[in-house]
């Protein structure tokens, strides 16, 4: 016999009254135990039957119980990789808030996968945080169930993929940000153009090489696949990528990499080659890290409000975690903008 759940209470639905588990059972053409562990964030059941029971359930009005005085005073912060001074103006801005509100963050990472373990949301549920924060990450429909099923509110920020609709983001511009950037190269008379990406797979890069093809394109110029290469968003890929586009006999005069990081890897390549930035080579970066101000020349980049980005994801988990019974999701994207330094000029000779 399955008894209620207690992270469960059941109010009035479109019946006259509300059904039991065995009713939403049978409704559902599935067993009582099955409907028990889909309200638990079990992960072995199948998505059709999770969906099908879970909109029976909405349906017959179940819904969770504040938990506000059984969470742990604690902020889940989640990172794709954890190993760069990008992290670290992320992690400024969710202790910013956490701070103010008395609390603390707990750090963590997913070592390179897109979606943590079921280890780590196992974890989660233990600790019962205020809430989670994934950056360049997500959550598969276990890990979604699961930090559902205890009332663990979450955001993702800067998301890889599509996160879907029914799941807060916080994101930038990325877009209008490699869109800036090229235009900028082309402005100062740049013809040839080219493009360090990041991971492929990740949304936030793709926007912005789209911003870069956009520019050419509007601008008139050819878009030469050979001169787009594709990164990680580390300094070696820059670099590497770097050197194999600066070894072309017909070589760009200008560079737009996906990331500060691969700039920097960039600059490093054009001087082992001998070549000078910006009278040889013009280079753009984007997120506008603390480095980019002090290396030698300084850095023209997309400014990625990084540290505002993490507030805003921290405060929208936060008020997630107030208004249980909020459906609506939330998707928020910051605005870039271009910051011109030293690092890109007018090409020899125009």
């Amino acid at each position: 016999m399955t008894s209620p759940q207690p992270a469960e209470t059941r109010t009035q639905g479109r019946s006259a009254r509300t059904a039991t588990l065995a009713e939403i059972a049978r409704e559902a053409g599935v067993s009582a135990p099955t409907v028990s562990k889909v309200l638990n964030g079990r992960a072995d059941v199948a998505p059709a039957t999770r969906s099908r029971v879970e909109g029976l359930l909405r349906a017959h009005g179940y819904r969770r119980r504040r938990a506000e005085a059984t969470r742990s005073p604690l902020i889940d912060l989640v990172f794709h990789e954890l190993e760069s001074a990008w992290a670290m103006e992320v992690i400024r801005g969710v202790e910013n808030v956490a701070r103010d509100a008395g609390l603390s963050v707990v750090l963590s990472e997913s070592a390179g996968r897109l979606t943590p373990g079921r280890t780590w949301a196992d974890q989660v549920a233990a600790r019962r945080p205020h809430g989670v924060i994934l950056v360049l990450s997500g959550l598969d429909e276990s890990g979604r169930a699961l930090l559902t099923s205890r009332s663990i509110p979450f955001v993702v920020m800067d998301p890889a993929g599509d996160p879907g609709t029914d799941v807060p983001s916080i994101g930038a511009t990325n877009w209008q940000g490699g869109l800036a950037a090229t235009r900028h190269l082309v402005e100062l008379g740049h013809t040839r153009i080219g493009a360090i990406s990041g991971p492929t797979q990740m949304m936030c890069s793709r926007a912005r090489v789209d911003g870069y093809r956009a520019a050419l394109e509007t601008a008139g110029l050819p878009v030469d696949p050979g001169l787009i290469m594709a990164g990680d968003f580390h300094h070696e890929a820059g670099y590497r990528q770097g050197l194999a586009l600066l070894r072309r006999a017909d070589r760009p005069t200008a560079v737009f990499a996906g990331n500060d990081l691969q700039a920097l890897g960039l600059y490093e390549a054009a001087r082992e080659l001998g070549l000078r930035i910006p009278e040889d080579l013009s280079v753009v970066g984007f997120d506008d890290l603390p480095v980019a101000r002090w290396v030698g020349p300084p850095l023209t980049t997309v400014r990625q409000p990084l540290t505002e980005m993490a507030e805003a994801a921290a405060k929208l988990v936060l008020d997630l975690g107030r208004d249980e019974d909020s459906a609506a999701a939330t998707r928020v994207e910051l605005a870039t903008s271009l910051v011109v330094r030293s690092s890109t000029a007018a090409p020899a000779g125009a």
